[in-house]
Formats: structure tokens, sequence, C-alpha cells
């Protein structure tokens, strides 16, 4: 039975999927012209090549960021339900705290939180 419904689900998903690309085609303007096909940002034309190397390290902090934003996300709920979980909730967070607390050491030891 639950593979009856997730072929179904399936699909509706691929169905709608081809019918929005099907009607955006057939109801959607087909105007184009030169400056459709370039680089914009804030309504300054660019200069020269948009395709400039970019420094690994803004790549290497924000990925940092996310992992310690989600982890931080992940004590919202601990922290809410706390009473319920008793010494075992207090052991696991530390667990996942001193793991958190190892990770950012070895990033910082590492120089990844450093701009060169």
């Amino acid at each position: 039975m639950s593979f009856v419904l997730l072929i179904a689900v399936v699909l509706t998903a691929v169905v709608l999927v081809v019918g929005a690309f099907v009607v955006a085609k057939l109801l959607g303007p087909r105007s184009y012209y030169k400056h459709k096909g370039e680089p914009f940002e804030c309504g300054i034309p660019t200069r020269g090549t948009s395709w400039i190397p970019v420094h690994v390290g803004y790549y290497l902090f924000a990925i940092l960021f996310l992992m310690f934003d989600v982890e931080t996300i992940f004590l919202y709920p601990w922290a809410v339900s706390l009473n319920s979980f008793g010494p075992a909730g207090i052991i696991s967070i530390s667990f996942f705290l001193l793991v958190l607390v190892l990770g950012l050491a070895y990033a910082w030891r590492k120089g990844a939180l450093q701009w060169k």
C-alpha cells in the first residue's frame, strides 16, 4: 500500500512540474534582446568579464557558518524540553557540545577563521 502511495506522490510531482513548465512556455513572454543576456547588478552595466577568481576562504567561512548555525538550531528543541530528558539529556547534549567545540577548535587551528 505504501509503495502505491509513493508512486502516486512521485507521479503527481512529475505532472505538476511538467505542467508548470508547459504553462510557462505557452504563456510566458517571448521577447529577447541583447541586454537580457548580460549580467546585471544594481542597474550598473558590468565592465570586463564576470568570471573572476574568488578566494576559497569565502566558501570555507560560509560553510563553517552554516555548519555551526545548523548545530545551534539543534540546541533549541533540547532547551525547550530539558525537563523531560533528565540526566541522559544533559549527557547527550554535553557530548554534542563537545563535538561542536572540538570542530571549532580544529577549524581555528587550521586557520579557517582567518582572512588572509
